[in-house]
């Protein structure tokens, strides 16, 4: 599994899951979906032990993903249950032993609701290095607690959850009213050092435009990347966090303003602007 080719299948969980744009899910208990899902061209793949599998298919979930991961055919992430609940320990201590072994597919754990440091840095150390850790913000509390999970050696992003979180303050789950969450996990993120977040998939899976209006959004607040719930959303979310042909027109014209101060177009161009254009070169894979 590679995004866009960037990856190689030898890279660790760790670095797939930080560099990747898409990060699609698929249900725990619908194991023939899982090589479906990894051929989709995501970034990486998630494995759903939580909202996607009914309480009385846990079990049996957790034992497809492990017959499926063990052999390193399929490899993924796979988001377990939050610490609090009753599966939580029975899965970490599954997946644990799975480790244990060579040449398995597991490349990390999602761990959702996460909103405590340091029950996030005891499981961060349980693990091997190499695996990613990415905890999902969807309360208030884990808003609040986003640059201390982030600061946690080892933890690899972060990932928002913005159903959840508009459910757990009792507002609006539009776009427009979560803000300030986005930014603040943004910001958290870049403040610890670690990759750009994910954020919440685009509840939409037939309407292009809504999809690829959530993914740009999510890039113009400095999102790294953004979360799927299927494989049709995952090339238009790609599209979304390429720069756009006027972004890398724009770009060529100040590039050679470097070191002053001047005007292009009507616009002030400074360092910062020209730093700026760099970046969307780079990010568009063009030479300058």
């Amino acid at each position: 599994m590679t995004s866009a080719g960037k990856w190689t299948e030898r890279a660790t969980g760790h670095v797939l899951a930080a560099g990747a744009v898409t990060a699609l899910f698929v249900p725990g208990d619908r194991p023939e979906r899982f090589a479906k899902a990894a051929a989709a061209g995501a970034g990486v793949v998630i494995i759903d032990l939580e909202d996607a599998v009914a309480p009385t298919n846990k079990a049996a979930a957790l034992a497809a993903v492990v017959d499926s991961l063990r052999g390193g055919d399929v490899r993924a992430l796979v988001r377990v249950n939050p610490a609090d609940s009753a599966t939580h320990d029975a899965e970490i201590s599954v997946l644990l032993g799975l480790t244990a072994g060579e040449g398995h597919g597991l490349l990390g754990i999602v761990l959702p609701k996460a909103d405590d440091p340091q029950l996030l840095a005891e499981l961060r150390a349980r693990f091997p290095g190499d695996l990613a850790l990415v905890p999902l913000v969807e309360s208030a509390a884990g808003l609040m607690h986003a640059f201390g999970l982030a600061c946690v050696p080892g933890v690899t992003r972060l990932a928002f959850g913005a159903i959840d979180f508009a459910l757990d303050v009792d507002g609006s789950g539009e776009d427009r009213f979560l803000d300030h969450a986005r930014s603040h996990l943004v910001v958290a993120s870049r403040a610890a050092g670690i990759a750009a977040p994910l954020d919440s998939p685009c509840v939409d899976i037939q309407d292009e435009g809504k999809i690829a209006e959530s993914a740009l959004l999510a890039r113009k607040f400095g999102f790294g990347g953004k979360l799927c719930i299927h494989p049709r959303q995952v090339p238009t979310v790609v599209a979304a966090f390429v720069p756009s042909e006027a972004e890398v027109a724009w770009a060529h014209s100040v590039i050679g303003a470097e070191g002053a101060a001047v005007q292009v177009d009507g616009q002030m161009i400074d360092r910062p602007v020209t730093d700026r254009a760099k970046r969307i070169l780079a990010q568009a894979g063009k030479e300058l």
